[in-house]
């Protein structure tokens, strides 16, 4: 069977669209691709646990240059390192990064600042395919308020920033095109490694639906414990003279602050929950024939109904993210040693490698436009992280 045989065609992972008001390439159908994502990801305890590992590995420990990593990179006093920490968590999260920078009047870099992946759009192509513009905003859903006010995703609330170009003559000519230096909103540099311009996917979109079955499997969990019956029975019996009072001349007294028998409803609350477990129902009865009698009420337990769901479930999440050896450390699989999780570590730098180096890349393209010499080694590689066994740290603290 050949792929134009199969009845079910699978979907585009993100659709791209086209929104005429903005002129702008959109993120997903409804343009929201990368919030829907990182929503899913922080929903789902798997995934968010291998996706801050992942940026983890990615950051390393920093810039191996100790004085560039340290360097004031803009007028907030963010440093060379600070900006990495947060690019290295736009890679894991989308696989794209996207770095604001400012020129001086004479076309050299100054200043860098990191624009959130999230917030930039693409322009649509013109006549020759190239696209000029980045489009930022910063709530492309409408939420985000100013002064009280929704920000709302319109024209006059979007920039539009050139793309990175540090072709001096490039630099003047949109200069002069902004109408001086005081104008110019500077470029963004933004980098996919799905491709040139191409809106890129993270590695968490291959389980996407693993980790929303990891938020549902969790909701169930919850309401198991904390909103099942938990009663260890229920004591029916009849409705005796209890509930009702004689007076001197032995006629019953009505007693105004009786009301009438509701049901269930108001009792439900008190026999929910971990809290109210093992707790007895009364229930009166109206006919005076029913005797007494007593009901073993069993609770459903449906944690053993999705117990073969949940371990396929974290066990396909671990694997999109490249983390098999912790997957086998969690099962008991592998033993938990020094030995291992050293290997564990150098598995895993090999595998964040290819982003590290993008990333690297990345800033040996801002940093060769510097206004001035910061790195003169011209090494923008990452110090990978290392297991360090605590036989090591004390030997090293004597």
């Amino acid at each position: 069977m050949n792929v134009n045989d199969l009845k079910k065609k699978s979907n585009r992972r993100v659709d791209t669209g086209y929104l005429r008001n903005l002129g702008i390439q959109s993120y997903g159908d409804d343009n929201l691709y990368p919030q829907h994502l990182r929503n899913i990801i922080a929903a789902s305890s798997t995934g968010s646990e291998c996706a801050e590992r992942y940026a983890n590995f990615i950051e390393g420990n920093g810039f191996r240059e100790v004085a560039f990593s340290e360097y004031v990179v803009n007028r907030r006093g963010d440093t060379a390192d600070d900006i990495h920490a947060l690019v290295c968590r736009d890679v894991a999260d989308y696989d794209g990064i996207a770095i604001h920078v400012n020129y001086n009047m004479f076309a050299d870099i100054v200043e860098i600042q990191h624009v959130p992946f999230e917030n930039c759009r693409l322009l649509e192509e013109d006549e020759t395919g190239y696209i000029a513009k980045i489009a930022v905003h910063p709530d492309w859903t409408g939420k985000k308020t100013r002064k009280g006010k929704a920000i709302k995703v319109v024209q006059e609330n979007v920039e539009f920033i050139d793309v990175f170009n540090p072709c001096k003559e490039v630099v003047y000519a949109q200069i002069r095109a902004a109408g001086g230096i005081e104008n110019y909103k500077g470029q963004i540099l933004w980098i996919s490694n799905t491709g040139k311009f191409v809106y890129p996917v993270g590695r968490a979109d291959r389980v996407i639906t693993e980790m929303s079955t990891d938020e549902g499997l969790a909701n169930v969990k919850y309401r198991n414990v904390r909103c099942n019956f938990m009663p260890s029975g229920m004591l029916i019996t009849k409705k005796g003279s209890a509930s009702v009072r004689i007076d001197e001349n032995g006629n019953q007294i009505k007693d105004d602050n009786q009301t009438e028998d509701t049901g269930f409803s108001e009792t439900f609350e008190q026999l929910q929950g971990d809290t109210n477990a093992n707790k007895i129902l009364e229930t009166i009865l109206e006919s005076d024939e029913e005797k007494p009698e007593f009901l073993d009420i069993s609770p459903k337990n449906y944690d053993k109904d999705f117990t073969v769901t949940d371990a396929s479930v974290v066990e396909r999440v671990y694997s999109a993210f490249g983390q098999e050896p912790w997957y086998c450390i969690r099962i008991g699989k592998v033993g938990f040693s020094g030995e291992i999780l050293e290997d564990a570590f150098e598995y895993y730098n090999s595998i964040v490698s290819k982003q590290q180096r993008m990333i690297e890349r990345a800033f040996q393209k801002i940093f060769a436009h510097w206004y001035e010499p910061v790195n003169p080694s011209n090494d923008f590689s990452v110090q990978p992280l290392k297991y360090v066994r605590n036989a090591t740290v004390s030997n090293n603290n004597r």
